[in-house]
């Protein structure tokens, strides 16, 4: 059958630049640090995650009254999850705190991207553009990273090892966006073609057009490694079921032994104006069961593994007069995979009084979260830091790698 239980969009057919690309033919980048065939995964939280109450500071002594009636305690009904007696986490996030407790997982608190407004759509450019300033839209940091990788020997010199970057969903994130080739995947919405389409459009196309039959043949491919992944019962990206369905896809492809070794996805819907307990309880079980999901798909990479999962801002300390937050500025970063050095918070904490708060109002922001990438791109996949500063992120250079989170 076509992709079995997919639906490959049409940019599973073109690359996110409009590059065409063959899954058998296209180098992975070279870098095995102690022989490790590294995997990188960004996972986008388009809305503005609020990450006092993902990563509840309860230890410090201003976050109750801030926070009141939705403040997260670790003792009563549904409590927070103990990290490390100053910060605690969400109890949707029972595999992240897992997790954690083996090493393989970290927090990066209080950090932002180096955008101070609070527009979702400018915050979402800088934060996927790796641009100071939005309206950078045509290409992201992490399709700039791989254009700079070095192609290298493959593991299969036969077939030329497999694809560099992939982007999930229905429209490539613009994080992955660029002139590096990438794979486009989407779980199917469609019902299954019949069981003998796929040959008859193979011996058409191998006849009429053979580089579309070439392009063809990499779709069944991609569709036979990621079945049986299906989110037409769920409500796509921004539902739990549908995160974990994209993870699952996403992870089964870049375990490949040719397949990509770089992933973006884009969850949606973090935008927790109202009502914020019983939304944001349900998105971070889809969070935290997608990264189950890429554990258990990834197996034995999943030690070689780093994911990121990264929004454009935070919310504000207070809450508003709908149990809600508004949008604010920093917030937290998670770092999972089997090579994070975890089991740890990364917090310079500015507090929480009042004149600690930027403009009075918002967590304010410690760490850059481009220091936090330049970091794991440099000690995970081997980049440089001058590459970097030049090309990935332009106008960085004051910003410092944070080492030291990859084992």
């Amino acid at each position: 059958m076509l992709c079995e239980h997919l639906s490959p969009t049409r940019r599973a057919v073109l690359g996110a630049s409009g590059a065409l690309f063959a899954w058998a033919f296209m180098p992975r980048f070279a870098y095995a640090a102690g022989g490790r065939d590294p995997r990188f995964v960004t996972i986008i939280l388009r809305g503005a995650l609020d990450g006092l109450t993902a990563a509840p500071p309860v230890g410090d002594p201003d976050y109750e009254a801030l926070r009141q009636q939705i403040a997260l305690r670790t003792e009563g009904d549904n409590p927070a999850l103990e990290l490390d007696g100053f910060f605690a986490l969400h109890p949707s996030l029972r595999n992240f705190q897992r997790l954690y407790r083996k090493g393989e997982a970290a927090i990066v608190h209080a950090s932002a991207t180096g955008y101070r407004d609070r527009s979702h759509f400018d915050g979402q450019d800088v934060l996927e553009s790796g641009f100071p300033t939005p309206g950078h839209v045509e290409t992201g940091w992490l399709n700039r990273l791989l254009e700079q990788m070095p192609a290298g020997e493959t593991i299969n010199p036969a077939s030329g090892g497999g694809l560099r970057g992939l982007a999930v969903g229905a429209s490539a994130p613009l994080v992955i966006r660029g002139k590096a080739p990438i794979l486009g995947w989407s779980p199917a919405i469609l019902k299954p073609a019949d069981g003998d389409l796929a040959p008859r459009l193979a011996d058409l196309y191998g006849q009429t057009d053979p580089m579309l039959a070439g392009l063809l043949a990499e779709g069944i491919q991609t569709g036979k490694i990621a079945s049986g992944v299906n989110i037409k019962a769920t409500g796509g990206p921004g539902d739990p079921a549908g995160m974990e369905q994209m993870a699952r896809g996403a992870a089964r492809l870049i375990a490949h032994p040719e397949g990509p070794r770089v992933a973006a996805l884009a969850f949606e819907g973090w935008d927790t104006h109202a009502q914020e307990v019983d939304r944001l309880s349900k998105l971070l079980l889809g969070l935290d069961n997608a990264l189950a999901a890429f554990e258990q798909e990834l197996g034995p990479v999943w030690k070689d593994t780093a994911i990121l999962v990264a929004t454009e801002f935070g919310r504000t300390a207070r809450i508003n007069g709908t149990e809600g937050t508004d949008h604010g500025t920093a917030t937290t970063a998670f770092l999972a995979g089997g090579s994070i050095r975890g089991g740890r918070v990364i917090a310079d904490w500015p507090g929480l009084k009042v004149p600690q708060l930027r403009d009075g109002r918002d967590l304010a922001p410690t760490t850059d979260l481009r220091a936090i990438i330049k970091g794991l791109a440099i000690d995970h996949l081997g980049a440089s830091s001058a590459m970097l500063d030049r090309a990935v992120f332009p106008g960085s250079e004051a910003i410092k790698p944070l080492r030291g989170l990859i084992v």
